[in-house]
């Protein structure tokens, strides 16, 4: 199959760099940062919950996360800073490029995904103001 393309794909200079360590992950969402969690309804029984994280499968994410997108979430905008996050980190650095391609400049995925998250004892995060729910007391 060959592929023909008219004009050079060109985007924007984007000074956000595309990934995000895991160490940094955290800075990122005090910082305003949303989580976007890529993995499958499957994978969330397997493995459990990014808390805090949006939860939206990869196929669907460049529609919702788009703004230019017919079925775009309420928040996404040109300027949204999105953090996404699959399994391994691959799927997500691929969304991330494509947005990033498409005008989102604050696209970004974590490297190693949640493997690297959980391996680095992050497991996401939860609002003070939600903290009250899971106390035992």
């Amino acid at each position: 199959m060959t592929l023909a393309v008219s004009a050079p794909v060109s985007a924007p200079f984007v000074s956000i760099p595309l990934s995000l360590q895991p160490h940094e992950y955290r800075s990122a969402v005090a910082a305003g940062a949303v989580p976007v969690d890529l993995r499958t309804a499957v994978e969330h029984r397997r493995s459990g919950a990014l808390l805090g994280a949006v939860a939206v499968e990869s196929d669907q994410a460049l529609d919702l996360l788009h703004p230019g997108s017919g079925q775009a979430l309420r928040g996404a905008e040109a300027d949204s800073q999105w953090i996404l996050v699959s399994e391994d980190g691959y799927d997500a650095e691929m969304l991330a490029w494509h947005l990033q391609a498409r005008g989102v400049r604050g696209a970004r995925f974590v490297v190693g995904g949640v493997r690297a998250l959980r391996y680095a004892g992050i497991h996401g995060s939860v609002g003070d103001d939600a903290l009250g729910f899971f106390d035992p007391r």
